[in-house]
């Protein structure tokens, strides 16, 4: 009898952790995947050329369904013989609520980018940092306990000007170059 009774209160002790940590809501996510920008930075009208890259992210604890985040995106390509090089670094925040099993989010971020010294048509040098915005949305699909398909898009702005010379850079006010920029992005969501 005493082996019985240890057994039930064993089994109940296991099945409250368990449904306790099945419940119990993620306190980070940790994203990677693909994403595309709409232009290349010097894609004046005529020589549009989007780029692809990778975006990564980490979203800490959320308190009443908002979330502190620090994502990090990067693209490459070759637009009127330059090289186009970017690394972006925004924090902001993230805004959540379940639709059934799914995730819904909105975001917005800003912070800089950083582009390689010779990004301008025919490799003229640039100004190799700006502000930069991302707000956008989007959708985690769980397929897993800890994994998450993520589909996301949005709005970024940057504003990334020519200059003179490599030695003065006094900037060069070029009519057309590209600001605005949309960028849908997809990926893996770690859940932890």
């Amino acid at each position: 009898m005493p082996s019985r009774l240890l057994s039930l209160i064993s089994l109940l002790c296991i099945s409250t952790a368990l449904y306790a940590e099945s419940n119990r809501p993620e306190r980070f996510q940790l994203y990677t995947g693909y994403v595309y920008l709409s232009n290349s930075f010097n894609g004046v009208s005529g020589s549009h050329q989007p780029l692809n890259g990778w975006d990564a992210s980490i979203a800490f604890p959320q308190g009443h369904n908002l979330r502190f985040k620090v994502h990090t995106s990067s693209f490459q390509g070759t637009n009127l013989g330059a090289g186009q090089h970017s690394l972006f670094v925004l924090p902001g925040a993230q805004f959540s609520g379940k639709l059934r099993k799914e995730t819904v989010f909105a975001e917005g971020m800003a912070g800089i980018g950083t582009l390689n010294k010779f990004w301008g048509a025919g490799n003229a040098p640039g100004e190799q940092a700006s502000f930069t915005t991302l707000v956008g949305g989007g959708l985690n699909t769980p397929f897993s306990r800890h994994f998450a398909f993520q589909l996301s898009g949005g709005y970024q702005y940057s504003h990334f000007v020519l200059t003179n010379n490599v030695i003065d850079n006094a900037p060069i006010r070029t009519p057309g170059l590209p600001g605005n920029f949309g960028r849908p992005s997809t990926g893996l969501v770690w859940l932890f």
